[in-house]
């Protein structure tokens, strides 16, 4: 083991230890013992003296105390109690001031002004709290996910990873992959390797959309990719309940007396073969079937 690596480890499970601290794996608690790699982590934010970040679980400070070294203000959101108490004593005994520490769920609040996002995500929160973050307004977030969840973000159309998610944040967000994170870069070791990633909100004018048509094109895609390898037509009659629709058979006849051939040509089209642009008119031209 690498030399900085070893001095990360051996701090960490030297404060887990001191408080007789023991790691959830349940809730996620996997903390970075790779210097190497909380370096670059740190190194992709491009932090100055003019950020504010918001940091989402930071644990026992791992990336808390350099983010707060090289940037204007951190606010770092804990949920656990005792992780909490702990990192609060060692801001204290540091004599750090630019550092808001909250005892939250970061699901449950309304987040204070930030341009920037850095944060080794707790797993078991990773898709509801990246669609809280994309209600912000922000610069850039660099954000680490278990391995497969990335490869959902970024998952191209007519891949097996195509997905509800991607779809989703296709119209949301810029996502560039970054680097791989291996699970023996954690404490205690997961069962599944990392990835980090960029997310910037997106500002193409071609792909933004309104709140109103994001909302349907959401229940759209929740209804489609239940069944992501049948055709449209089939999936929405499968995912009827997602729609309005208790009765098979009405949902049928609704579908079967779409006019527009193009709308046909596309419910004829498996959902995994249907880009998110596809999606979205339908959706739009389908909005009035809706019961919910």
């Amino acid at each position: 083991m690498e030399k900085n690596t070893y001095s990360l480890a051996k701090k960490t499970k030297k404060i887990l230890n001191k408080h007789d601290i023991h790691l959830s794996k349940k809730f996620g608690q996997h903390y970075l013992i790779d210097e190497n790699k909380r370096n670059q982590i740190i190194n992709f934010a491009n932090l100055d003296n003019k950020d504010t970040v918001l940091e989402i679980g930071p644990g026992i400070g791992t990336l808390t105390f350099d983010l707060a070294a090289k940037s204007r203000k951190l606010i770092a959101i804990e949920q656990d109690h005792t992780i909490f108490n702990i990192l609060s004593s060692i801001i204290e005994e540091e004599f750090i001031d630019n550092i808001e520490l909250i005892n939250a769920d970061a699901l449950d609040i309304d987040f204070p002004y930030f341009n920037k996002i850095v944060s080794n995500l707790p797993y078991q929160i990773s898709s509801p709290i990246t669609f809280k973050f994309l209600e912000y307004d922000f610069d850039l977030a660099i954000l680490m996910y278990q391995k497969e969840f990335v490869n959902r973000m970024i998952g191209e159309v007519s891949t097996k990873d195509y997905s509800r998610l991607s779809s989703m944040l296709y119209f949301k967000s810029e996502i560039e992959f970054l680097i791989d994170v291996s699970r023996e870069s954690f404490f205690p070791k997961p069962k599944i390797d990392s990835k980090v990633v960029k997310l910037s909100p997106t500002i193409k004018n071609e792909l933004t959309i309104s709140d109103e048509e994001y909302g349907t094109y959401g229940i759209f895609t929740k209804a489609l990719f239940q069944h992501k390898n049948k055709k449209l037509k089939n999936a929405l009659i499968d995912s009827r309940h997602v729609l309005g629709y208790t009765d098979k058979k009405e949902l049928k006849e609704v579908l079967n007396n779409i006019s527009s051939s193009k709308i046909n040509d596309l419910l004829s089209k498996r959902v995994l073969a249907t880009s998110p642009e596809e999606i979205l008119l339908l959706s739009k031209r389908l909005k009035s079937i809706l019961k919910v």
